[in-house]
């Protein structure tokens, strides 16, 4: 296994195409705006400088890492020969099962599909392909450069080949894998979204304020950051999203969204990618500084 194709150069998509590229494989970052495909090599240079100004990689690992980078516009010529395809687009099913039907139809038969949901059914996502086998989940963690955990999700059908051969590709990331069943919110998101939903209705029902409850499970519970700040950061329409998909997955009402997380999404207060959220990021570079602490 040595070509690797990325779908989407957002945030997940051009971290795990820096990660495999940065340990010598061919990667195509496929995204359908060549503005994304833009941004997303600037925010890897970025992050490579970052790397060679803390000496963690030389000059010419960085060279080589920006060379084993190709991108494309079209999925069907940036998956053509490849042997894994990684698709990392926005969490809507909807486009998920839309980009799984074409990569199935245009990537090599042989080739393994991935997806880096945090939470979409690999089982529904297979069902829309002829390769159901072939077919598994690769959860990064964001950011992917430093976070080492690999949540691979195992469909119905995904063979014991398959996830071997992820599980081994994983490690030669760097990373360490963690197998699980496909299940909503897998394992990370099932433990980790009720515990932010929770935070958010202690707010809510005024139990106490933002800056108080971040900093009793930071300092209290060994939390490097706050659930409300740590859901600034996933991004808090992400984050109803995951939760409608527990809830609806589960039919329990302990995975109901807030309201006032809904009222925010709502609203356009997204966390650090819309200036605002639990913390106001606009009047300063707050949201720089809390990326930068993880890079």
């Amino acid at each position: 296994m040595k070509n690797i194709a990325v779908i989407g150069a957002g945030t997940m998509g051009n971290g795990i195409a820096h990660v495999f590229a940065q340990k010598g494989f061919n990667v195509n970052i496929i995204d359908v705006s060549q503005n994304a495909l833009d941004k997303g090599l600037v925010t890897i240079t970025k992050n490579l400088d970052r790397l060679v100004v803390k000496e963690k990689i030389t000059q010419e690992i960085k060279q080589n890492t920006l060379q084993n980078i190709s991108t494309f516009t079209s999925i069907s010529e940036g998956v053509k020969n490849m042997d894994l395809v990684v698709e990392a687009a926005t969490e809507n099913i909807d486009l998920k099962l839309k980009i799984f039907k074409q990569i199935d139809k245009e990537a090599p038969k042989n080739a393994i599909l991935a997806s880096n949901t945090s939470s979409i059914s690999i089982t529904k996502i297979a069902s829309v392909t002829s390769r159901p086998d072939k077919v598994i989940g690769m959860h990064f963690m964001n950011p992917v450069p430093i976070m080492k955990l690999v949540e691979i999700i195992r469909g119905y059908s995904t063979s014991n080949e398959v996830t071997k051969t992820i599980m081994d590709l994983s490690e030669k990331l760097g990373k360490t894998p963690v197998e699980v069943n496909d299940y909503p919110g897998f394992i990370a998101n099932r433990i980790l979204m009720p515990m932010l939903n929770e935070a958010i209705y202690s707010l809510y029902e005024g139990v106490a304020g933002v800056f108080e409850i971040d900093t009793v499970m930071k300092l209290g519970m060994a939390h490097p950051m706050g659930p409300l700040q740590l859901a600034d950061f996933i991004g808090l329409d992400v984050c109803l999203s995951i939760l409608n998909v527990l809830h609806d997955g589960f039919g329990n009402p302990k995975y109901a969204p807030c309201p006032l997380l809904v009222n925010m999404v709502a609203a356009g207060k997204m966390g650090i990618k819309s200036g605002e959220g639990f913390y106001d990021y606009t009047e300063s570079r707050k949201a720089v500084n809390i990326a930068k602490q993880f890079l």
